[in-house]
């Protein structure tokens, strides 16, 4: 049996708005597909082959043949995947998907597959290809508790490098090392996708897959910032990873390209976790702005003690030589139409060198997509524009033509007397957009 995966293809903001590609002067940062497809292929059978196509690189045709097809997809790429999965099922072959939108969209997901997936996908994947085997192939596998990750293998990270090309060849990989949260943010996904409770990557996966990055040449990329939590063990857990990456030999700034992490939670930190993170050798802090309420009371309401604290965030990054680089945005329910010049006077105060914006989106299974459908506030379905670059409902304080002009504004704006960037080494001049 062939198991040809596939990561679809999906809009990234300058393909939403090439103007953008004319008044930014950076390098656009094209990151490695999620953990979902190298995490199944790590549970797949030994006797199953296995192969990757990453839709971005090259567009899937029917020339590329298997037994069947899989694909794990995300909000914006749902739109590519639900072509691809009726093409492949028209041609008379059998697809199955999973991943984050048919999780939380399986009714949407459904309709075009013939089976999903829904949840974590590593317990049920083998139960699906037994009875695919077996031509029993049930219209749905659902994990209905947390899988557990001491039965966790390190991700096939591999199938990914090996479908590079000279157009794509990312710096970086994800890396996990826990998985869940407990909060209950309006605009996550990630309690209902994986759960409530922080699970913990154990120690010697985390550490094979920061090798098996290493021995590629790429960096590690951790997303979440839910390993900072002090309970549940996260913060031990990240405590022993910072110790495992110090004692890897390789130079500063080989090793992670950024860690996630929010102003509150930097603000919180003790000053010796934050000198941990430093000495292990990461320097960049992915700073999300936007879903907290020190940025929200900042640039949506003007609050002058939350821009202080705002502004103080980005000080302490650079105390611990750690760079600040963040992502700004707009459209919540607090922005009025000044968030646009509170956001461009928070950059100036901050001393902020570069960064990326993004328009506030209400993904599938949040809460915002709940209150908002609830409301008759989403008028756009089309699931391209679910990538941060487009309104896709209605914004309580202005219009939606207003929040997408000042959402480019801000994007002119700041980077108008920066061209300096564009002469800047390839990892300084790189951003997401």
């Amino acid at each position: 049996m062939k198991v040809q995966f596939v990561y679809p293809s999906f809009e990234r903001h300058a393909q939403s708005h090439p103007e953008l590609l004319e008044c930014v002067p950076c390098n656009e940062y094209l990151g490695g597909p999620s953990l979902g497809i190298a995490s199944i292929a790590a549970v797949t059978p030994p006797d199953v082959q296995v192969a990757f196509h990453d839709d971005r690189v090259k567009p899937l045709t029917l020339d590329v043949e298997a037994d069947l097809y899989a694909l794990s997809f995300f909000t914006p790429a749902a739109t590519r995947a639900l072509e691809l999965a009726d093409m492949l099922r028209a041609a008379g072959r059998k697809v199955v998907a999973g991943g984050i939108f048919p999780t939380m969209m399986p009714e949407v997901a459904g309709a075009h597959f013939d089976s999903i997936v829904v949840g974590e996908g590593e317990g049920v994947w083998n139960a699906l290809l037994s009875d695919f085997g077996k031509g029993a192939l049930k219209p749905r596998y659902e994990q209905t508790e947390p899988f557990d990750l001491e039965k966790l293998p390190p991700p096939r990270v591999d199938l990914y490098v090996e479908a590079e090309s000279a157009a794509l060849h990312p710096d970086d990989y994800p890396l996990q090392i826990s998985r869940g949260c407990p909060l209950n943010c309006d605009a996550c996904v990630v309690p209902y996708s994986m759960g409530k409770k922080v699970r913990l990557v154990p120690r010697e996966v985390s550490k094979t897959a920061l090798s098996d990055l290493a021995k590629a040449g790429k960096l590690a990329a951790i997303t979440e910032d839910t390993s900072f939590f002090a309970f549940s063990g996260a913060r031990r857990h990240l405590r022993t990873f910072l110790a495992d990456l110090k004692n890897d030999p390789r130079p500063r700034g080989q090793k992670i390209s950024y860690l996630g992490c929010s102003m509150p939670m930097i603000l919180s930190l003790d000053p010796t976790l934050i000198q941990e993170i430093s000495d292990a050798g990461i320097d960049r802090f992915y700073l999300v702005c936007g879903f907290d309420p020190i940025t929200r009371n900042a640039f949506g309401k003007g609050d002058p003690d939350a821009m202080d604290r705002a502004i103080r965030s980005v000080q302490r990054c650079h105390e611990f030589g750690i760079e600040p680089y963040t992502s700004l945005l707009v459209g919540n329910e607090t922005d009025d139409e000044g968030v646009f010049d509170r956001i461009l006077e928070f950059t100036v105060k901050a001393k902020v060198p570069k960064t990326e914006f993004a328009i506030f989106t209400p993904y599938p299974g949040t809460p915002s997509w709940h209150q908002l459908e609830g409301e008759g506030r989403i008028f756009d379905k089309a699931w391209k524009h679910y990538n941060d670059a487009n309104v896709v409902f209605k914004p309580k304080q202005m219009s939606a033509e207003r929040l997408l002009d000042g959402y480019l504004t801000l994007w002119r704006e700041f980077y108008k007397d920066k061209l300096h960037l564009a002469e800047m080494e390839q990892g300084q001049r790189t951003i997401q957009f």
